[in-house]
């Protein structure tokens, strides 16, 4: 049995610079990955996805365009070549990815399946055959989550698809029937409506994004509905039935039963941690009961030594926190500090046209922490930059702190709309106040400048 310094399970955004780091701290460390390097990001999630949404939004510029004083005359989606150019860019991220991996001293990289034989002990079934049994003292977790399946009657009838299934598909669907109403579902409804299918999405809860502002909510909806997407609430699927024609799919919206008839069901309503096959039992390693692993604040699991990391520690799915749980663990361990992950801002963006870009409190949860507020809004349609460019769907808002001044959160539902959170993200961290950023100086006319006028709304 061979023993290493490290063991990291799982190549994600999280375990592929922490396993080169570690290496590099002297630590003799192996990395195990099942399948591509670059975990959900890479190969399933942002990078593929982004580069689809931009192969929609030259779609919609293109029918979009008489308003600019831009005529064409026809045009047509190629999914053919939008899914080769996806590809092409997924492969560039993950060989670059795995090309970083094997050229680093002190570190080896194994593909197959791990699954624990002890507390310490792994065991690893190769994927071009054959087993090795390897252990460590440090051992990281980065095994990600997949898309949960639903239990519906009929689903195992039907060639369902997955937020990774859908991105193979190189003919636009006819009619897709959406299961969910968030950022998942949400952004593939809206890309795959720009390639020209007919788009029917059913959110069980009695608004889409229900994480988000009421407010918020609604004005996505509205966005989306102008478009041209058809979008049900309250509204559960409880059986799939295989046609001559397609599928029928029954449902109940808001009480009451209907019937859609539609050539592909997108599964978009939720995922579940990889952890099954990891044998955690072996080890002694807690889980949630859904089955996520538990860790503390400093991404420590219940066994000394073992560490759980992105999207299978249950905590926020996004790349970029995975990236900061990788970076807090490294830190701690090697160079001796004491981050954790408490307070630690949560910025994320949703890829829709136009984009939402969300930080730190919502009205919601500020009132409910008892905060004394004041709230913000202006609709795109008053930002100068939205007008000359011919996209004033949307809104900013912000939450202010009437006490201290400082900026709760923000939602801004607008273009850029993930450019613009980000610029009060910096304010938010550097505790610069509404009253301050009312009266900066930004560069004119760009999206940031509105700040100005957003703060502008609070009365003193």
């Amino acid at each position: 049995m061979k023993h290493y310094d490290a063991i990291v399970i799982g190549a994600g955004q999280a375990g592929s610079p922490l396993c080169r780091k570690l290496a590099n701290a002297g630590k003799k460390t192996l990395m195990i990955e099942k399948r591509w390097i670059g975990g959900t990001c890479v190969n399933d999630g942002c990078t593929p996805t982004k580069a689809m949404v931009a192969s929609a939004k030259a779609a919609y510029m293109a029918k979009h365009s008489d308003d600019l004083g831009v005529h064409i005359d026809g045009f047509h989606v190629n999914m053919k070549q939008v899914k080769k150019r996806k590809d092409e860019i997924v492969m560039q991220s993950r060989s670059g990815g795995q090309k970083a991996i094997e050229t680093t001293e002190n570190l080896d990289l194994l593909f197959g399946e791990a699954s624990f034989t002890g507390p310490k002990t792994i065991k690893v079934k190769r994927n071009d055959g054959g087993e090795e049994e390897v252990q460590a003292d440090l051992i990281f977790l980065d095994a990600g989550a997949t898309p949960m399946i639903p239990d519906i009657e009929g689903l195992k009838d039907i060639d369902y698809l997955t937020s990774t299934s859908i991105l193979d598909l190189e003919e636009v669907p006819e009619h897709i029937l959406i299961i969910g109403g968030n950022y998942v579902a949400l952004e593939f409804a809206q890309m795959f409506h720009r390639f020209g299918s007919k788009i029917s999405v059913l959110e069980r809860g009695e608004r889409i994004m229900a994480k988000e502002d009421e407010d918020i909510s609604d004005e996505l909806k509205k966005i989306l509905v102008e478009e041209g997407l058809d979008i049900y609430t309250e509204a559960q699927v409880h059986k799939f039935e295989k046609t001559a024609t397609g599928i029928k799919a029954s449902a109940v919206i808001a009480g009451e039963k209907k019937e859609f008839t539609c050539s592909h069901v997108l599964l978009a309503a939720g995922r579940k941690p990889l952890t099954e096959a990891l044998n955690l039992d072996k080890t002694g390693v807690e889980l949630n009961e859904k089955g996520f692993i538990k860790v503390n604040d400093k991404l420590e699991t219940n066994v000394p030594g073992i560490y759980a990391l992105g999207d299978v520690n249950g905590g926020p799915a996004f790349t970029h926190i995975a990236y900061n749980d990788y970076t807090i663990v490294y830190r701690n361990l090697v160079e001796g500090t004491n981050y954790n992950t408490t307070d630690r801002p949560l910025p994320y963006c949703m890829f829709t046209d136009p984009q939402l870009g969300r930080v730190g409190l919502t009205e919601k949860q500020a009132r409910e922490q008892g905060y004394a507020i004041k709230i913000a809004t202006l609709p795109m349609k008053h930002v100068a930059r939205a007008i000359e460019v011919g996209d004033t769907r949307g809104m900013m808002k912000a939450v202010v702190d009437v006490k201290t001044k400082e900026v709760l959160g923000v939602a801004i539902l607008g273009a850029e709309g993930g450019e613009i959170m980000s610029v009060m993200q910096m304010a938010i961290e550097g505790g610069i106040t509404y009253d301050r950023i009312r009266y900066c100086v930004f560069a004119h006319p760009t999206y940031s400048e509105s700040l100005n006028n957003l703060f502008l709304k609070i009365e003193e």
